[in-house]
């Protein structure tokens, strides 16, 4: 069984809705599937003074944190963060900066790959951020999986990112397009199917 880890971090529930969307996904495709979230880093004060913000982090409570381990077990790992002027949100990158050990193990190696992002306005940065993901993955040696234009869905007219799945919240909490997230699920269904027929080709060998 190929195992799945979907590794995200939402503020107001946008990034959160493309997760579980990439989870379901994956599990509908045969996999076992961690849906995890990062650690906050922001203070407590400023996730009081914005009432969306305070309402995600409650609603999510239960959804256990990423660890190294998580890492370590997935064969495919799909990566979701909004977009913070263009890059990653801290929160997500802070978890990736731990990976270090990893990666000089070798344990990254061969991993498949991919990322989703969420902004609040069209051409916000989506594109950017997921590039700027992908940086990393090019260090890890792993395999990085993206959407290209290889489904239907990718020519709807609320998508068109070959990068990876992305969303515009419009400053709206909870407010994906069903176009985005039948294009997550698409993500979710082509990395899993990858590295699916890459551990039978390995296994083949």
């Amino acid at each position: 069984m190929t195992n799945v880890a979907v590794i995200y971090y939402s503020s107001t529930g946008n990034v959160h809705r493309l997760a579980e969307a990439a989870a379901a996904s994956a599990e509908k495709a045969g996999a076992d599937v961690r849906l995890r979230k990062v650690v906050e880093l922001a203070p407590e004060s400023a996730i009081a003074s914005n009432e969306g913000w305070a309402a995600h982090v409650a609603a999510t409570r239960d959804i256990p944190e990423a660890t190294l381990a998580d890492v370590e077990w997935a064969d495919v790992i799909l990566f979701g963060t909004p977009t913070r002027f263009g890059l990653p949100a801290a929160q997500l990158k802070q978890f990736i900066d731990t990976t270090g050990g990893l990666w000089f193990q070798g344990k990254l190696v061969n991993k498949v790959v991919s990322s989703f992002a969420s902004t609040s306005s069209t051409h916000g940065g989506q594109e950017s951020t997921i590039l700027a993901l992908n940086n990393t993955f090019y260090h890890w040696g792993a395999i990085i999986v993206p959407p290209g234009f290889a489904d239907p869905i990718q020519f709807e007219q609320a998508n068109g990112n070959p990068y990876g799945a992305s969303s515009v919240s419009d400053n709206q909490g909870d407010n994906v397009h069903p176009d985005n997230l039948a294009s997550i699920e698409f993500q979710a269904r082509r990395a899993t199917a990858i590295a699916t027929a890459l551990q039978r080709g390995l296994a083949q060998a």
